[in-house]
């Protein structure tokens, strides 16, 4: 989440980062709140799980950076908009679960690719080292998802099917890689955004998966 912090260059981090998770924020509130449609939940089980999917990873990323309290927390904006992604669903829901899965995929990948970004750019402006800043990218682009899973009783998806934390690892790897090749801020943002979201709706496409040990 965006933080006030001095930068040299052509777009300030923190416009960058506002952009990223206000996007991701509204996507993945969509997501979970339409989770929580399917598995019957109530007005207040959507909207704590639209708020824990669209918010779970990037506090979980602040929590481990430091950066206390997380913004989500600090930042009226973050819950706010959550809050209306879910609002949204549960006022068209009919609408919403009628909307083909593919568009719903392409949609998802494009908040896990911005989150992605938001986490890794984060985590270098907190100086974490850009092995670890790839790992945080992940981890914001992935924790809301499994925290939803976890609130379904369900094994989170990412650990057992499709390409998904890879392609935000790949992503976040991207960006951080062409940082360190000192391209422009928002230019590395856009590469690492495109690996990810292509490797995501490639996978899903082709049906790739992560080879699984064999029990046989």
């Amino acid at each position: 989440m965006s933080e006030t912090r001095s930068f040299t260059g052509p777009v300030a981090p923190d416009d960058l980062l506002l952009v990223a998770d206000m996007s991701g924020t509204l996507i993945f509130a969509v997501e979970g709140a339409t989770a929580a449609v399917r598995a019957d939940l109530d007005l207040l089980g959507l909207l704590v799980l639209g708020f824990a999917v669209a918010l779970g990873g990037g506090i979980i990323r602040d929590v481990l950076i430091g950066a206390v309290p997380p913004a989500a927390l600090r930042d009226w904006r973050y819950a706010i908009t959550a809050f209306t992604g879910a609002m949204i669903v549960f006022f068209l829901h009919r609408q919403v679960l009628r909307v083909p899965a593919f568009p719903l995929m392409v949609l998802d990948a494009a908040g896990l690719s911005l989150f992605a970004m938001a986490g890794a750019h984060k985590a270098l402006l907190y100086r974490m080292h850009p092995f670890i800043a790839v790992l945080l990218g992940a981890i914001t682009g992935v924790g809301g998802g499994i925290i939803r899973d976890v609130f379904l009783a369900q094994v989170p998806n990412v650990l057992h099917a499709d390409i998904y934390a890879t392609a935000a690892l790949a992503g976040a790897a991207v960006m951080i890689a062409a940082r360190r090749l000192r391209v422009p801020t928002v230019t590395s943002a856009v590469l690492g955004w495109l690996v990810c979201f292509l490797l995501r709706v490639v996978s899903v496409w082709r049906h790739w998966n992560l080879p699984h040990v064999s029990q046989q």
